[in-house]
């Protein structure tokens, strides 16, 4: 090896090392950046709206007043999706170099009680109403069964009432039409919990179709509700169900809203480009993010749950919206 090809071998060598080590160290700069804010952090203000912040692609959470969804507001957090009830915020959030990530559980004062490692990138959360059972999805990757270059999900549950880790649905008892699942393709996704802390609705998916699941974090059961659903949110009062669906096999998905006491569904129409949990401002309305048209980044729309009236952009270039109680 002459000196020019040695040089050039140590040059290649030296800008992989530099490459790695700027990586490693934006990862732990923003970790330390996110820490040391967190400190400082004050608890979301009640009344207002709080959602992910896609401007800057950094996971910056802010908050509006719903009478003035035009001024934003940052707060000390940063997570790739957020959710808070009751005074508990769960923060899905950037936790080290790989990247890896972790659900971050904040009581009433902003202050970290509980972390938890996740197994792959942060895709949907929630907090029960009583503040008391957390949930989590994450994408990832590797399962024997995805396709090359695909990923499945994991959906873990927290009860802080009890401790109780669930790290992922999938050891739960799943019945469709009575029948135990076994299929080895099973995922799970979007938990919603009921007042109870106990009855749960979740989307299954296998063999490319899924399910509005209902299931009993104590049993741990679960049974099929109705088919073609995806991403439940429950309302306020539990009589209702809110989620996605395709109506034909290869069209967009729009919202649609079940009526859980008769079994009628509504699809809300103008609700194109939902790719999500929607969220309930009250009993009767939805908020919810949505990619429309050639838009690179999602909007926070509002719409009656009865869809009466076309839905209306609240915030631009934003998701995972939730209300602060």
């Amino acid at each position: 090896m002459n000196v020019l090809a040695r040089h050039r071998v140590a040059a290649g060598i030296t800008a992989i090392v530099l490459v790695l080590l700027g990586g490693g160290g934006f990862v732990a700069w923003t970790v330390a950046q996110r820490d040391s804010a967190q400190a400082t952090a004050t608890p979301p203000e009640r009344g207002g709206l709080l959602f992910v912040d896609l401007e800057s692609y950094q996971g910056q959470v802010e908050q509006v007043a719903l009478d003035e969804p035009g001024k934003r507001t940052p707060t000390a957090l940063k997570c790739q999706r957020v959710y808070v009830a009751a005074g508990t915020t769960v923060c899905l959030r950037l936790a080290g170099i790989g990247p890896s990530y972790e659900a971050a559980v904040l009581d009433a004062q902003n202050q970290v009680v509980r972390t938890v490692a996740l197994p792959g990138t942060p895709s949907r959360a929630r907090v029960s109403q009583s503040g008391k059972v957390i949930s989590w999805t994450t994408f990832v990757t590797g399962d024997s069964y995805s396709v090359p270059g695909g990923f499945s999900t994991r959906t873990g549950v927290l009860d802080l009432n009890t401790g109780t880790l669930v790290e992922s649905l999938e050891t739960f008892s799943s019945t469709v039409g009575g029948q135990v699942m076994t299929a080895a393709d099973i995922n799970y996704w979007g938990v919603t919990v009921a007042k109870d802390d106990r009855t749960f609705y979740a989307t299954m998916a296998t063999a490319g179709r899924t399910w509005l699941m209902k299931g009993d974090l104590v049993t741990r059961t679960m049974a099929d509700v109705r088919q073609t659903a995806e991403c439940p949110s429950l309302s306020p009062d539990g009589t209702k169900v809110a989620y996605k669906k395709r109506t034909s096999r290869t069209g967009p998905w729009r919202l649609a809203v079940t009526d859980l006491g008769t079994g009628s569904e509504t699809v809300i129409e103008g609700t194109t480009g939902v790719d999500d949990q929607a969220a309930w401002l009250d009993d009767g309305t939805l908020v919810y993010a949505a990619t429309n048209g050639d838009e690179k980044r999602s909007s926070i729309y509002k719409v009656p749950a009865d869809g009466t009236s076309a839905p209306q952009v609240l915030i631009t270039s934003a998701a995972s919206p939730v209300p602060v109680h």
